[in-house]
């Protein structure tokens, strides 16, 4: 590795290169010093490789961050997020430097970790560490599954590199084992990686917990790997980049050796300079070392006019126009087919084609919800073929493979189907690149009980408003003798703790085919479906239930006259809930069943629907579901009863342990009775 040293064995020549490498430090270490927090070490060490690649490499076009065959800039390692909005800055795009300034305070476009959506130029949202690697993985995954489907000839529409940031920290994280094995194996010669092999984080230097050989790891999986560049060294890196961009049957990592903080005469190389400020002492020492005259945050016409890439930009894209219009021209179909998944449209027939698949969902007999969705997958998928699946090594208990899939790998880029091996947390994170980069409608499967090691990914996705459709079966103890290893009790709710996630638990065929339409549809947040192993029974076969399912929450069965008591259930409890409220009323009560498939979507719902399925006035209120209670309180009230599990299941046959904990009929029967007593 360089020792800290280079700083001022440099400094005394400063390279034009050197210069325009030098305004990406002067403007991460003003403004985190203006902010009094942030990270500047990674954006300081990491300026000379960012020059090369976005001055020499990248294509890209500031004056539309959304051109979609730009190459991706993915800076994983999102703490040093003053490193991405220096080069957005200083490129061109729409951030000007009052943004800059404000960098890390209230309503700027410069948060703390970069913010997909928040700010022009940045492709996805980073910080938790690893998930940026990931994201690139599923970017690169779906250029090169766009490109297989769309080229033809010498007409390459699809032709982009997806490039990643990424340090000690992402490599530590156990995503990145997951996801950069995955991109091996699927031969992602389009992805570049760039390792800052600084050798420092948080606690100090990594040798003490961190002592991988990163090179030989990814010649494992099947990388390329250029390793020991000199990260401070252009014409290394330019070269190192060209070797890189030659290889496209391999993901390439670049291991470039760094000094953190570089231009720091006190602090590079040291844990001190990676997540504070300098301070004002060592920002006017840095300067002087750097040989920067210039005032904080004034950037002097001549460097502002070596890295505007505006002009470099328009030509980009204006080329790739020319060449879009020709494939217009020879490929008409294709073309139009191309700017519509590209632009995030359904087909044209897509409401005929959902509309059919309900109605012949309507008629379903029991059967389990995943075999339910298995069905309107075959229904939907032929024509919705941005459709792409996959499973976390649970195929045929997911139901994820339908009758128009095709494997995706590295020798049928055009497929539909991933296998991701038993990879939950990247499947989830490459999925939400997928999104990202666009054009395609990812959706993948695991047991419920599993989206714990997919969570965080999940709330990225939910985060930064994708599409993604995240297949969850085996949603209860109604999995049986697996046991409470494998039966999901917190963690329906533990879903729906998170901000802009849709969670479905449909309780027949009619209500799974209606949430992957509301999914399929879905284009400003992910949808989770929670499906069952056990067969359930198809509900009332009315197509006027369709549209009441659609709204997330409606009234399923109501006695004669008016109700006094209410009970509300989900999935496989939908039945129970029915057949109790039956007998009740027989008995002389009046009881109103409402099945509730998605709260998120019923809580969306205008105030007098809402109104209309759980009015006020009732107070007696129950839920029945096979998990935890807690977050059914908003409905039932404290007064409420809330019939469930809150605790950890057992091993035994299904039906024997919803007898067990009191979720079948004469159990429920017996607690609601004396709750309305």
């Amino acid at each position: 590795m360089s020792e800290p040293q280079i700083v001022r064995r440099d400094a005394n020549s400063v390279s034009p290169r050197r210069e325009l490498a030098n305004a990406i430090r002067a403007l991460s270490m003003d403004a985190v010093q203006a902010a009094n927090s942030g990270h500047p070490g990674a954006p300081m060490g990491m300026a000379d490789i960012a020059e090369v690649l976005w001055r020499d490499f990248l294509a890209h076009n500031p004056a539309n961050p959304d051109w979609f065959n730009r190459d991706r800039f993915v800076l994983s390692n999102g703490h040093g997020s003053m490193l991405l909005y220096s080069l957005l800055h200083l490129s061109g795009y729409d951030l000007p430097i009052e943004q800059l300034k404000n960098f890390r305070q209230s309503d700027s476009q410069t948060p703390g970790h970069p913010e997909y959506r928040e700010t022009p130029g940045v492709e996805t949202t980073t910080g938790p560490l690893g998930q940026g690697l990931a994201n690139a993985v599923g970017m690169a995954l779906a250029e090169s599954h766009l490109a297989a489907r769309f080229n033809r000839d010498d007409l390459s529409i699809v032709d982009h590199y997806t490039y990643a940031f990424a340090g000690d920290g992402c490599l530590m994280e156990g995503i990145s084992h997951e996801a950069c094995s995955l991109a091996g194996t699927l031969g992602l010669g389009k992805l570049i990686v760039v390792y800052d092999d600084n050798g420092i984080s948080i606690d100090g230097e990594v040798e003490g917990w961190f002592s991988d050989d990163t090179p030989a790891r990814f010649e494992a999986y099947g990388w390329q790997v250029i390793p020991a560049v000199d990260g401070h060294d252009a014409n290394a890196i330019a070269q190192a980049f060209d070797t890189a961009r030659q290889n496209i049957q391999q993901p390439s990592l670049i291991c470039c050796e760094t000094v953190i903080g570089w231009g720091s005469p006190n602090k590079s190389g040291t844990s001190g300079v990676h997540g504070a400020a300098l301070g004002a002492e060592e920002v006017a020492a840095t300067r002087q070392e750097l040989r920067w005259t210039h005032d904080p945050f004034v950037i002097p016409p001549t460097i502002y006019s070596a890295w505007n890439a505006r002009a470099a930009g328009a030509s980009r894209e204006a080329l790739w126009n020319e060449q879009l219009q020709a494939y217009r021209g020879r490929f008409p179909e294709l073309a139009t087919e191309f700017e519509r998944v590209t632009g995030g449209r359904l087909p044209g027939d897509w409401q005929d084609t959902a509309a059919n698949c309900v109605t012949d969902m309507l008629a379903a007999g029991k059967e389990a919800t995943r075999k339910s969705s298995e069905r309107v997958l075959d229904s939907l998928a032929p024509g919705l073929p941005e459709l792409i699946g996959g499973s976390a090594d649970l195929t045929g208990s997911n139901n994820t493979w339908h009758k128009a899939s095709s494997v995706l790998n590295a020798a049928t880029p055009q497929g539909n189907y991933v296998y991701y091996g038993v990879r939950e947390f990247a499947m989830s994170a490459v999925m939400n690149g997928m999104c990202l980069h666009g054009g395609v409608v990812p959706y993948g499967g695991t047991f419920l009980v599993f989206s714990d090691y997919a969570r965080n990914a999940v709330r990225m996705a939910a985060l930064m408003g994708l599409g993604c459709i995240y297949v969850y079966t085996h949603d209860s103890i109604g999995l049986g003798e697996d046991g409470p290893t494998h039966q999901p009790v917190e963690h329906a709710n533990a879903l729906r703790l998170i901000p802009n996630l849709d969670v479905w638990r449909p309780a027949d065929a009619a209500e799974t085919a209606l949430a992957w339409v509301a999914a399929v549809e879905r284009r400003d947040g992910p949808s989770c479906l929670l499906l069952t192993r056990q067969g359930l029974p198809a509900q009332d076969p009315n197509e006027a239930r369709a549209k009441d399912i659609a709204r997330g929450g409606y009234v399923l069965l109501d006695p004669p006259g008016t109700c006094d008591a209410v009970i509300i259930a989900t999935g496989s409890e939908l039945e129970v809930a029915r057949a109790v409220a039956s007998e009740l009323n027989a008995n002389g009560h009046a009881i109103r069943v409402v099945s509730m498939p998605c709260a998120e979507v019923f809580a969306r719902q205008d105030k007098s629907w809402r109104e209309s399925v759980l009015p006020r006035e009732v107070t007696r209120r129950i839920s029945i579901e096979a998990g935890s209670t807690d977050f059914w309180y908003r409905y039932v009230g404290l007064d409420g009863l809330a019939i469930g599990l809150d605790q950890f299941g057992a091993s035994a046959p299904a039906g024997e342990l919803f007898a067990k904990f009191g979720l079948d009929v004469a159990g429920c029967k017996a607690r609601i009775g004396a709750y309305l007593s």
